[in-house]
């Protein structure tokens, strides 16, 4: 079973999460909040761990057709619910630029199967409520 342990390692909101590995994230409440921006938002780190996992489903799904990615850049931006607490995402829109000789019908594809069907951290956010979009570039290696 994966483990984390959280250690308040820089003022009173900077923590350090560690996982079973060694592996860290530092975190810190926004300053308006009391934080110091030590580290990133825990609610901007869902969005990265959106990436993290969709870019692993999408290179692997492409990987076994046979794509060569030589690159790949994704930029995700989202809004959260107004007024409420807690504020979850309303809204994620996932840029996914590929490099290389890509076919542009598989590399949707494998974006949709990654959204859709693959990616655990998007089906968390999506039950709960976020609705998250997708566009798909490819670009000539470079």
């Amino acid at each position: 079973m994966p483990t984390i342990q959280l250690s308040r390692v820089h003022g009173d909101f900077g923590f350090e999460a560690t996982d079973e590995n060694g592996h860290t994230i530092k975190m810190d409440s926004s300053p308006e909040s009391g934080g110091l921006n030590y580290g990133v938002r825990p609610m901007q780190s869902l969005l990265m761990a959106l990436g993290g996992c969709s870019a692993i489903d999408v290179i692997s799904i492409l990987k076994k057709q046979r794509q060569d990615v030589v690159d790949y850049k994704m930029t995700i931006s989202g809004e959260r619910e107004k007024g409420k607490e807690p504020s979850l995402w309303q809204t994620i829109h996932v840029k996914f630029q590929l490099y290389g000789d890509i076919d542009k019908d598989k590399a949707a594809r494998a974006v949709d199967l990654s959204i859709n069907k693959y990616c655990s951290v998007a089906a968390t956010l999506m039950k709960a409520g976020a609705k998250i979009t997708t566009s798909v570039v490819v670009h000539p290696a470079i």
